[in-house]
């Protein structure tokens, strides 16, 4: 993939003339205003004047967003929207990761100066890194042998605006290297990713982080009882594995495991996906590409917990061996599963991994995510991934992680005892998809996860489907990468994770409120 986009970000770009550099000055208006020339005018004279730079902002008028050029096609200014709604995300992320792609000029040296409040540092650069994907198959593009460099400058205003140190920058960076990892792995097709070169992924990972990842695959998988990964993925050239990533370091008071769904593609298997709702299912592994950007992130930055990341790779495809409808699998857990949908394989496969990370890695929390469904998009929209929890504090954690990342969160109903009865199978202890599709069906799909857990498990369970923002357009965001790195961000040894992490942020819970082991290093 030649001719990809350099991302670095640095404390003090270097001046230049707009002419040899082109840049784009994006911030909220309000914080523009704040902007002292001095640090501007290097990088827009002799072109543009402070005259020119005064009547740019007073022309914007963002509405919800505006932009305005400063020089020709060499300079721009930006501006977010003034304000956001409590479900929004204080640093406009989707609208920052919008104007950077339409309004940063082109070139192939390129500045993009950021104008925020500190608070907002680690979302504006994970929006930042979502507008510039590094998969292409362009004929075009791989002729091109020229570098092109992008380089981000934040300026820090309001309390506490001095410029970012060293750490900030090797943070935000390693987030924004996960972010892109994971959009890629998402927009490549599964000709290219399927599950060996999915798993090669996660050796490169481990490599780089001197981690040698367990492997079950193939017919191992059967004969281990892994039987929701091994039914889907039984029918493909390419045999289904699940994987796992260990980072236990010495002092750990807890261990957490992020299980990520990794359907290479999804057919829909024997109930087979119509002409137009088949494409696109190259992103039905968006969830595991998400844990393995972020648990490469994360382990960088140096996490204080043991922390696994189980990937359950599997193609769901269509073939002698595929499983049908009627089937009945035992998956990991022991309980047996009634096939009504082959279609439903997600949750298949994390069940399976949900149980691993409980009985095989003793887990005391356990988070999975998950391209999981189609209702997720109608649940909670396009920008805001659905959240279930068995914990009340780890639902409204989700919710703060999620504004302070810019991947946001909104809650999904809990109530298995009302929804639960929509898997009843007459021969097998469930089914695996609802009687009823008007019927909650984003909160049963989760439920389904959980029961193979079981609903009195003692340990934190949270289920995150991404399925609509894993996505945008044609593009995978990396959506996921940032929720984990703040939602764990109390583990870290990095202070900027601990700033948005959920205790980090105003407002935040007290200790009083979290009635956890004491032994525990609280992270909510």
């Amino acid at each position: 993939m030649a001719n990809v986009v350099v991302l670095e970000f640095k404390a003090k770009a270097e001046d230049s003339e707009p002419q040899n550099r082109p840049v784009l000055i994006i911030g909220q208006h309000s914080n523009l205003q704040q902007v002292n020339w001095n640090q501007l005018k290097g990088k827009l004279q002799p072109v543009v004047s402070k005259e020119v730079w005064q009547s740019a902002l007073s022309a914007l008028n963002p509405n919800p967003t505006d932009n305005c050029a400063l020089y020709l096609n060499h300079a721009a200014v930006a501006a977010l929207p003034s304000r956001v709604s409590r479900h929004n995300s204080p640093s406009s992320a989707h609208f920052l990761s919008r104007l950077v792609r339409t309004c940063l000029p082109g070139g192939t040296n390129r500045c993009i100066l950021m104008v925020c409040e500190r608070s907002d540092v680690f979302a504006s650069a994970c929006a930042i890194a979502r507008a510039f994907p590094t998969f292409s198959r362009r004929s075009a593009s791989s002729r091109r042998t020229e570098k092109k460099l992008v380089t981000v400058e934040f300026v820090i205003v309001g309390q506490d605006n001095g410029p970012l140190n060293l750490a900030a920058l090797e943070c935000i960076s390693n987030a924004a290297d996960g972010v892109r990892l994971a959009a890629r792995i998402v927009d490549t097709p599964c000709n290219e990713m399927n599950t060996d070169n999915f798993l090669d992924e996660i050796k490169t990972v481990g490599t780089e982080l001197n981690i040698t990842p367990v492997i079950i695959r193939g017919e191992e998988l059967k004969h281990k009882g892994f039987g929701g990964i091994y039914g889907v993925g039984k029918a493909a050239v390419h045999p289904p594995a699940l994987a796992v990533l260990s980072h236990m370091p010495d002092g750990a008071t807890q261990t957490i495991a992020w299980v990520g769904k990794g359907i290479v593609y999804d057919t829909g298997g024997l109930s087979i996906k119509g002409k137009t709702a088949m494409p696109g299912m190259k992103r039905d592994c968006g969830g595991a590409a998400a844990i393995l950007g972020a648990f490469r992130a994360t382990v960088k930055q140096g996490f204080k917990d043991n922390l696994h990341a189980v990937f359950c790779l599997a193609e769901n495809s269509v073939g002698p061996t595929a499983t049908r409808p009627d089937d009945i699998h035992t998956l990991y857990s022991g309980k047996t599963v009634e096939i009504n949908n082959t279609d439903a394989e997600g949750r298949l496969v994390l069940s399976d991994g949900v149980v691993y990370a409980s009985k095989d890695l003793s887990a005391d929390i356990i988070l999975d995510m998950a391209t999981l469904t189609g209702a997720q998009g109608i649940a909670t929209g396009k920008y805001h991934a659905a959240v279930m929890t068995n914990s009340e504090q780890w639902e409204a954690a989700c919710v703060r992680a999620g504004r302070s990342s810019g991947d946001m969160t909104h809650p999904l109903v809990y109530c298995p005892e009302l929804h639960f009865s929509e898997f009843t199978s007459a021969v097998a202890d469930m089914k695996n998809s609802v009687a009823d599709r008007e019927n909650a069906t984003s909160s049963c799909a989760g439920l389904f996860i959980g029961s193979h857990l079981g609903f009195d498990w003692p340990g934190v369970w949270v289920h995150v489907d991404i399925a609509s923002p894993v996505h945008s357009g044609e593009r995978a965001t990396g959506f996921g990468v940032a929720l984990l790195m703040a939602l764990f961000g109390q583990a870290s040894d990095d202070p900027m994770l601990n700033k948005v992490s959920p205790l980090g942020m105003p407002n935040a819970a007290s200790g009083d409120q979290m009635n956890r082991d004491c032994k525990r290093r609280k992270l909510i």
